[in-house]
C-alpha cells in the first residue's frame, strides 16, 4: 500500500466542515420559524451522511473505490436511520426539555443563544467525529481484514441502537407503562443500548481507517471523543439525572450495566 495522501485529505477538511455547516444553518432557519430547536437532533444524523457524501466526491480518483463506498453508506445508514428515528419519536411534541432549560438562560437573546452553544457546536463536532469517515475514503490499496472488523463491529451497533429504540418505542407507546422505567429486552442488559450503539458504530468506522496506521493514527481523537460525549458528557450522565426521580429506578441501577451490555442481576 502506498503512502497516505495527506495532501488530498487536507484539502477535504474544508468542503467537509462546509458540509456540517450547513445542514446546522438550514435547521436553525428551520428552528426559528417553528419556535422548535428539538429538530437540532434530526440534523445530527444528516449532517454526518452529508459530510460523508461529500467527501465521497472530493476523494474521487484517490482512495480505493470500495472502501469510499463502503465507508459512505456505512454512514449514511446510521445516520438517516438516527435521523428518521428522532423526526418520529418528536413529532407532536414541543420543545425539549433539555433546551427549554438551557435556552431559559441566555443572557439575550434565545435564538442567537442557540445557534451557537447548540447549532455551531454541535456543527464542529460533526466535522471532528467524522474525521475517521473522511479518512477512509482517501486511504489507498484494497480494504484489509481491518475493514471487515470495524463493519461487523459497526453491525453490532447499529443493532444495539436500532432495537433498543424500537423496544423503547414500543413500552412507551402502552399508556400502562407511562412514569415506568424501561427495563426489558436490550435495555436489562445495559441502561443504554443506543449510546452503546452509538459507540460500536464509531469504533468500527475508526476501525476501517487502521488499513493505514498512519491515518488511524491521526483521526484517533474522533472516536475517544464520541465515547466521552456518550459515557461522560451530554449522553448517559444527562440522561440518568432526567431518570432519577422515576420510581424504580434505583433499583434498576443496581441491577443493571450502566453502559457495557452486561447479564441482568437479580430483580428485588
Amino acid at each position: 500500500m502506498s503512502g497516505f495522501p495527506w495532501a488530498a485529505f487536507a484539502q477535504n477538511l474544508a468542503p467537509a466542515a462546509g458540509a456540517a455547516f450547513a445542514v446546522m444553518l438550514a435547521t436553525f432557519a428551520v428552528a426559528v420559524c417553528r419556535n422548535l430547536h428539538r429538530i437540532v437532533d434530526v440534523a445530527w444524523g444528516i449532517a454526518f451522511t452529508a459530510v460523508a457524501l461529500v467527501t465521497l466526491l472530493a476523494s474521487a480518483g484517490e482512495g480505493d473505490e470500495g472502501r469510499r463506498v463502503l465507508v459512505t453508506v456505512l454512514t449514511s445508514v446510521w445516520g438517516l436511520r438516527l435521523a428518521v428515528h428522532i423526526g418520529r419519536r418528536g413529532r407532536g411534541h414541543g420543545e425539549d426539555p433539555r433546551y427549554e432549560a438551557m435556552l431559559a438562560k441566555a443572557p439575550g437573546s434565545r435564538d442567537l443563544y442557540a445557534l451557537r452553544m447548540v447549532y455551531l457546536l454541535q456543527g464542529a463536532l460533526v466535522w471532528l467525529v467524522s474525521l475517521p469517515v473522511q479518512a477512509a475514503q482517501y486511504i489507498p490499496g484494497p480494504v484489509t481484514g481491518f475493514a471487515w472488523a470495524g463493519t461487523a463491529l459497526w453491525a453490532v451497533g447499529l443493532f444495539f441502537e436500532a432495537v433498543g429504540d424500537a423496544q423503547l418505542a414500543r413500552f412507551k407507546a402502552d399508556p400502562a407503562n407511562r412514569g415506568r422505567v424501561m427495563d426489558r429486552g436490550l435495555w436489562s442488559w445495559t441502561r443504554h443500548p443506543n449510546y452503546f450503539g452509538d459507540f460500536c458504530v464509531w469504533w468500527g468506522l475508526f476501525l476501517i481507517v487502521c488499513d493505514s496506521p498512519q491515518a488511524a493514527a491521526a483521526v484517533l481523537v474522533s472516536p475517544l471523543v464520541m465515547s466521552y460525549l456518550l459515557i461522560n458528557g451530554s449522553g448517559k450522565p444527562m440522561l440518568e439525572r432526567h431518570m432519577a426521580e422515576r420510581p424504580g429506578f434505583t433499583e434498576y441501577v443496581a441491577r443493571t450495566s450502566g453502559f457495557f451490555p452486561l447479564p441482568p442481576g437479580p430483580r428485588r
